[in-house]
């Protein structure tokens, strides 16, 4: 047997120049988790700058998974068909683009925009990142390590991103935090056009665009429903964009059955080894995200930390995702998914235990603690994740395979921090309302003034210079209405996680069987391509 044949039946064992390889495209990856991590940190100065209200500020935290999410199985499934390194290279250049237009943009509406740019820019790129691997890296051991360190690092760049915010806002303006991936990209499009193999094990199917507008529609619906469904005065729309979501899934769905060549197979998706661990993977990497969304906010409006501290604050998390992500790929291999994704995610759990317990004074040794523990088990739980996707899937479509894990990322991270965001905004205008309620000058406090303070804590500290005689009243309520509504969100983010610790407790087979079962679809895809050739 040749080594093209080896290579075509998946028994190549690495790429020439593997390191360098992997480097490029863990590279490419960092850009892409360094763009979700930079604008949380960024976000007070930017509330400060515009005005904005906790809704915008949300979206504006959500606008880059958002981007990514609705893209991100068209542009895997064009990636598969055309190029998956050459729609990598033209990701990582329009993310310097994206870059530049985010950090000068004159609006809050407009960098919104440009975050959603951001992500569509991503989604060219990251999809492609793990796809690669999987084409490049033989199933076995040295592919389960280069997917862990993929995982373990990229996730990692969430917080190095947050570190990197910080240090530039403590000397630079609010727009510095989204330029920090841009040299990253130079960087990682020049080593990728240098080192990374073109058109390796890719497909020949039609792409099915109508599918790829309907999946792209339904998730922007579905993320931004999420966002506004709880925010003062966006209830009714964000009703009206869950049910469009809905539809849409359901067209979405109709179309892939009536598919000769469907962008999202169905048959592979219903697979115990692919959905059970995309919905696991979903809930825990969006469970990190949204406690770094959350968090950054209560650091630095709570605790009063600086922009470099708070991000120096998620260190932990960095440290966690590093140490753990060795362990998990050698629990992987010993003990099988279930037993990794469920240690995952009673780390999480303890992490999320631990921010319930935060407040005005908390020492910063549980703040860390906290930030750990959530690092910890996400390393634990994303390895076997992405993995048991990938061996799910047919080589010819494992686009679709890397696609469903940076949904899991990206979807995931999209709306637990829309939900985490919206149950933050819903807790503090709430609290908010209370105050004034039943403050003896309520009767005083006009309709505009009422929802400016409950708008976010930047906007109610405006409202707070402009009546300096109760500044000290508007600013302790502000506090306690951002702790209040902090409380909610974290406690949302521990039932999550509950949630996603019993799916994956039930549904998830026992290492012999998930061996098993992994055969099986090898052989079943193995009789499929037959067939077809």
């Amino acid at each position: 047997m040749t080594q093209t044949q080896a290579d075509d039946a998946g028994l190549g064992t690495v790429p020439p120049r593997a390191p360098l390889v992997l480097t490029a495209l863990i590279l490419a990856a960092l850009v892409c988790n360094i763009n979700l991590a930079a604008a949380n940190v960024a976000l007070p100065d930017v509330g400060d700058a515009f005005g904005a209200t906790q809704t915008a500020l949300n979206l504006v935290a959500v606008g880059c998974g958002l981007g990514l999410a609705m893209s991100v199985l068209y542009l895997g499934a064009l990636a598969d068909r055309y190029g998956r390194k050459q729609l990598l290279m033209l990701g990582l250049a329009l993310t310097v683009v994206a870059s530049f237009l985010s950090a000068f943009s004159p609006s809050v509406e407009v960098l919104i925009a440009a975050r959603i740019f951001t992500g569509v820019a991503a989604g060219m790129a990251f999809p492609t990142t793990l796809s690669l691997i999987t084409a490049l890296w033989a199933q076995g051991p040295r592919r389960t390590v280069a997917i862990a360190l993929w995982s373990g690092v990229s996730a990692t760049a969430a917080v190095i991103g947050s570190v990197l915010a910080g240090l530039l806002l403590t000397i630079w303006w609010w727009g510095s935090a989204f330029l920090l991936a841009a040299p990253i990209a130079a960087t990682a499009l020049v080593l990728v056009a240098l080192v990374v193999p073109s058109h390796v094990k890719e497909s020949d199917d039609p792409v099915d665009h109508l599918g790829g507008v309907l999946a792209t529609l339904a998730i922007a619906a579905l993320v931004l429903g999420v966002s506004l469904v709880f925010a003062p005065g966006r209830t009714v729309l964000g009703l009206v964009l869950l049910g469009a979501a809905v539809v849409l899934l359901g067209l979405f769905a109709w179309r892939q059955v009536a598919s000769r060549h469907p962008i999202y197979e169905l048959k592979v998706a219903r697979r115990r080894m692919f959905w059970v661990p995309a919905t696991g993977g979903t809930i825990v990497f969006g469970s990190l995200m949204g406690a770094m969304f959350v968090g950054q906010q209560f650091l630095q409006n709570i605790l009063g930390y600086s922009t470099l501290e708070a991000g120096l604050a998620v260190v932990p998390a960095a440290v966690g995702l590093l140490l753990c992500a060795p362990l998990s790929a050698r629990l992987l291999t010993s003990r099988g998914s279930r037993t990794t994704m469920l240690a995952g995610y009673g780390l999480v759990l303890l992490g999320f235990l631990t921010t319930l317990l935060w407040g005005e004074s908390t020492p910063y040794v549980l703040v860390g603690a906290g930030f750990l523990f959530i690092g910890s088990g996400a390393a634990f739980a994303m390895t076997p994740a992405s993995r048991a996707l990938t061996e799910s899937t047919p080589i010819r479509r494992v686009g679709m395979a890397s696609a469903t894990s940076d949904l899991q990322r990206d979807l995931g991270g999209s709306i637990m921090q829309a939900l985490l965001g919206a149950v933050l905004a819903a807790g503090f205008a709430a609290s908010f309302a209370r105050q004034i309620a039943a403050s003896a000058e309520a009767q005083s406090v006009g309709a505009e003034v009422t929802q400016a303070l409950q708008a976010s804590y930047a906007s109610a500290l405006r409202v707070a210079e402009q009546y300096p005689q109760y500044a000290t009243q508007i600013t302790q309520g502000a506090t306690q209405s951002l702790l209040d509504g902090a409380f909610f969100a974290y406690l949302i983010g521990a039932v999550a996680i509950v949630v996603g610790a019993t799916v994956v407790a039930i549904f998830l087979p026992g290492f012999a069987r998930e061996q098993e079962l992994v055969a099986g679809y090898a052989r079943e895809d193995a009789d499929s391509a037959a067939g077809r050739a």
